[in-house]
Formats: structure tokens, sequence, C-alpha cells
């Protein structure tokens, strides 16, 4: 199963480029299936641009989230812990085997959502 995810466009592409290793989230999907992430380039792209799949999911405080993913994290310092202000648990999904579509796809006509504020469940 796959998921679509809202990423800023400055840190999807980070992704496809390799630099960021691990894209942050203050909740998680529950459904242990997905093995997916499709890729939400938002404002001003607003387009498809590709997938990855998820290598694991690590869930800790910030303090150690930050320890762990800092080297890849494709984020400064100061974001990270302005983004996870006022949470006792930060997520992390482990991004491997990235692909970057030629084309980039339309998230109405190509997948029939909407862009999800977090994240959405693809059949």
């Amino acid at each position: 199963m796959k998921v679509l995810l809202s990423i800023k466009p400055e840190y999807a592409f980070k992704i496809f480029e390799g630099s960021k290793k691990f894209e942050f989230r203050k909740t998680i999907f529950k459904n242990p299936n997905i093995k997916t992430v499709v890729v939400y380039a938002s404002s001003p792209v607003q387009k498809v641009i590709g997938e990855f799949e998820i290598d694991s999911i690590l869930s800790n405080s910030p303090e150690l989230l930050w320890e762990e993913t800092q080297d890849f994290s494709g984020i400064s310092e100061s974001f990270f812990f302005q983004y996870f202000e006022n949470k006792d648990v930060g997520h992390a999904i482990k991004i491997k085997n990235t692909l970057m579509y030629d084309k980039p796809k339309s998230i109405k006509d190509d997948f029939n959502v909407a862009p999800p504020q977090s994240f959405a469940y693809l059949r």
C-alpha cells in the first residue's frame, strides 16, 4: 500500500538528490502495510514528482531523533526543533530506493485526490 505526502518543494527535491534521507512527521500513519511514499511537492510546484520506499520509521523524543538523523536530515537544527516544538515524540521516515518521475504527475488527474494536509492513503 502507498501513502501520499505533501512535502515543501525544497525538501522534496533534496530527497531525490539524496541529501535528505529522512522525512519528518509530527503524526504518522497507522497502517503498518505502507511500504511506499508518493511525494507531492506542494506550492508553488503542485505536482507529484516521485516516490520512495520506506526503509523504517523511527519514533522518539525530538532530541534523540535529531541525534539519530541530523547527518541526513536535509533541514537545519533550528527548523527541526521549531517543527517539533511542544511535542514529546517525533517520527522520521527513513528513505530508500527513490524514483523521481520523468514527467511530474497531476494529483487530481493521476491520483484523484486533493492535496493532503499531512498524508492520504492511495490504493
